[in-house]
């Protein structure tokens, strides 16, 4: 929906709506809005556009209410805003990136410190994961005979993640035999990533082959699901809002922060798109998530490109503080982003 087909008068009714029944839950009526904002306008002026914004889909109407309450693509207006204009106070900015600074070196405290800082800051839930190579390079690889055709195959990656897993090959083979293939793929493959390694399957025998093409599987698997352990922070501050106190969106929360996997899909799927230093803001699960569709998720990648980076961001109810939410994602990812930097530079 275009912005430009509001004028300058129904631009701020709605941005003053907004801020209203963020603070205060409650539906808006005309005449609160022009006593609490000192209008020079009178409620039935007042009404009268508010009656337009909501025939263009930007306020709805609760049934049993007389006031509005912002729709989808009010908050839209509203963001968009508030991502050009947020800034966090300069006070809040010191009191971060001090408690930063007083964290040990070590990346489970500072993923710690980063979920529970986005969490006090925004009072919504913070979702943060670890930094993790952006490109997955193979290191090394041990093949050992266990019993039959089963062999344990042990997977080191460079940066010293290691994967192991059983294979079953299509007949026996000798401890001798697997150790040669192994010697043989290391030299071959050794800091190649995933795609140089499936082109190169065609220059191995059948059993190297067979080895390629799990190890190809796992790394992939590995990639996608490298956001490891999510670390979050705050679900009570969601869960005694209004929307979620007395319904079932209370569930998804619960539901969603209990199955690890559909955090990691969501994490993933929403950080896709984005690149390091870059903010994204999914309102109404941006119509991807249906469990999501009373919340917001304003998100951010941090780390070194190319490197190792993490996503960081938080979910609460639709009327959750943007103007606040948004410049602490992004403060947090600068200080996160410096200190990934920090310790590769330092390596």
């Amino acid at each position: 929906m275009d912005m430009n087909n509001l004028t300058e008068r129904q631009k701020t009714l709605l941005l003053l709506i907004i801020r209203d029944y963020i603070d205060s839950a409650q539906p808006i009526g005309s005449k609160r809005l022009v006593e609490r904002f000192h209008l020079d306008l009178s409620p039935a002026t007042v009404r009268n556009e508010m009656s337009a914004l909501t025939e263009m889909g930007y306020l709805r109407q609760p049934h049993t209410s007389a006031g509005r309450v912002p729709a989808e693509e009010g908050y839209r207006v509203f963001v968009e805003q508030m991502v050009q204009q947020a800034e966090l106070p300069t006070a809040v900015q010191h009191t971060i990136s001090h408690q930063f600074f007083q964290a040990r070196p070590d990346v489970e405290q500072w993923m710690t410190l980063a979920a529970s800082v986005l969490a006090h800051q925004s009072q919504g839930v913070s979702l943060v994961t670890a930094p993790h190579a952006e490109t997955i390079r193979f290191k090394h690889i041990e093949l050992i005979s266990t019993q039959g055709r089963q062999v344990l195959m042990v997977m080191v990656m460079e940066g010293g993640e290691v994967n192991q897993q059983v294979l079953t090959l299509a007949e026996p083979v000798q401890q001798e035999r697997l150790s040669q293939a192994a010697a043989r793929l290391n030299a071959l493959l050794a800091g190649l990533s995933v795609d140089s390694i499936s082109a190169i399957s065609s220059r191995v025998d059948a059993l190297e082959q067979d080895i390629i093409t799990l190890l190809v599987q796992d790394m992939k698997r590995n990639s996608e699901s490298n956001s490891g352990e999510i670390y979050t922070d705050g679900l009570t501050n969601v869960l005694s809002e209004p929307e979620f106190a007395e319904s079932d969106e209370a569930r998804w929360a619960m539901r969603l922060f209990e199955e690890r996997s559909t955090l990691q899909d969501l994490i993933a799927r929403a950080s896709m798109n984005s690149s390091v230093g870059g903010l994204q803001v999914l309102i109404g699960g941006a119509g991807g998530w249906e469990e999501l569709r009373q919340c917001s998720m304003v998100i951010a990648r941090y780390g070194a490109p190319g490197q190792a980076t993490g996503t960081l961001g938080v979910l609460g109810p639709m009327r959750m503080s943007y103007a606040r939410t948004i410049p602490t994602v992004r403060y947090v990812a600068g200080v996160l982003s410096n200190l990934v930097n920090d310790s590769i530079a330092n390596e």
